[in-house]
């Protein structure tokens, strides 16, 4: 399959794609008996399978990307990316776990280097000791918009260790390896995005802090 063609075709569609109501979008035609039949499909080269894949996948794994990078358009760029990484190597797909677990790890990895080659990110490894008085007593639920703001607010080095360790469950030997600094530089940078989290939340008076 030629895969710039494919491309071009989900730059001009990937829009009203998103938009579509999300129980069409999670439909698969009865012809795929099941989502591994639809792979193994789309790994053969079978464009019908491959664009139901995207359509499955493609809401999910876009909010992936936008986790890290903050302008939805370049996180869109970056996720047909990943999917044109995912299918150039889905033969390489072992069936032994999550089909979208391991397509998130590619949209992951694919938005890290999006964000180094465009030299977003700087890490402090001033060491930042955490005090017992910056806990949170107490919380309020918010809705995942007013979360992804704030996120956003963090320095960028902050935020992707923040959001690898925290939302997308990394240790921090992997976050190390992946973003090749040490393990201590790591845990500062989470240490200080929670800091600056707490410190966002309670000036908005939205959550409580014990020992004031």
């Amino acid at each position: 399959m030629n895969f710039f063609i494919f491309q071009a075709t989900i730059f001009h569609s990937s829009a009203s794609m998103l938009i579509e109501d999300q129980t069409n979008i999670l439909k698969i035609i009865p012809f795929y008996k099941n989502e591994s039949q639809l792979i193994k499909k789309a790994s053969s080269g079978n464009r019908d399978a491959q664009e139901r894949l995207y359509k499955k996948h493609a809401p999910k794994m876009l909010s992936v990307c936008r986790q890290y990078i903050k302008d939805v358009h370049f996180a869109e760029d970056v996720m047909v990316q990943g999917f044109l990484k995912m299918f150039n190597k889905l033969d390489t797909f072992k069936f032994e776990g999550s089909f979208e677990g391991w397509l998130r790890r590619i949209m992951v990895r694919e938005s890290i280097s999006y964000l180094r080659k465009q030299q977003f990110v700087v890490y402090d490894d001033e060491v930042y000791e955490k005090n017992q008085s910056e806990e949170i007593s107490q919380s309020t639920d918010l809705d995942t918009e007013h979360i992804q703001q704030l996120i956003d607010k963090l320095p960028q080095g902050y935020k992707m260790v923040f959001v690898l360790y925290t939302v997308d469950g990394y240790k921090h030997k992997e976050i190390a390896e992946m973003l090749s600094i040490t393990e201590s530089t790591s845990k500062t940078q989470l240490l200080k995005a929670r800091k600056l989290l707490q410190d966002q939340l309670r000036q908005q008076n939205i959550i409580g802090y014990g020992n004031r």
